[in-house]
């Protein structure tokens, strides 16, 4: 039509954008857009894939690895969740393009970046703030950074990921992303520590 403006692609809506939470020892704050991929194969092509990609896939559960700004998270035998660093990192469009790369036919690799929103809590209290909601046991002797693992917060499904002693990565579906944040706060307020 004549006189019309064309239509500007959609940006993908920063979920929890300007949110900031803290409580005592205690600290809680978006993570920025990223690329996730779900990625999917059998245990015979794994070694291919993670060429393909630069990134030895864990086959342990529970692990991760990472390497050149990309993360492999195991969240199930034949099931893992690749995590780019950050915007700046490679996209889930490279990522899926290195897969397919690989010659491997029998593998599933999805763009996911829209599902996940990432919180990170940070701060000696950390553990007792996602412990409140959380029935994982996160003690860092069970729990040792590096460890990643699909859990419940409250009531919504998250995964969890230890990236370092004090500090954590929370990962839930887009639409819980306004509940797992309000429940992490009013943990934070008087985390059982």
């Amino acid at each position: 039509m004549a006189g019309t403006t064309p239509a500007q692609p959609l940006r993908a809506l920063e979920a929890l954008g300007g949110h900031y939470g803290s409580g005592p020892g205690v600290a809680m704050t978006p993570i920025p857009a990223r690329a996730h991929v779900s990625l999917r194969s059998r245990p015979e092509t794994v070694s291919a894939l993670g060429q393909a990609l630069g990134i030895a896939l864990p086959l342990r559960p529970k692990t991760s690895a990472e390497a050149d700004g990309l993360a492999a998270l195991w969240l199930g035998p034949e099931d893992w969740l690749l995590v780019g660093a950050d915007a700046a990192s490679r996209s889930a469009t490279d990522l899926i393009a290195a897969v397919e790369g690989s010659g491997i036919a029998a593998h599933s690799a999805v763009d996911v970046s829209n599902r996940y929103v990432g919180i990170t809590v940070d701060g000696p209290a950390a553990q007792a703030v996602l412990s409140a909601g959380c029935p994982q046991d996160l003690r860092l002797r069970t729990f040792p950074v590096g460890a990643v693992s699909r859990s419940v917060m409250s009531k919504a499904d998250v995964v969890i990921w230890r990236r370092g002693e004090t500090r954590f990565e929370v990962l839930c579906v887009r639409s819980f992303a306004d509940y797992v944040w309000a429940f992490l706060v009013e943990a934070a307020r008087a985390p059982a520590v």
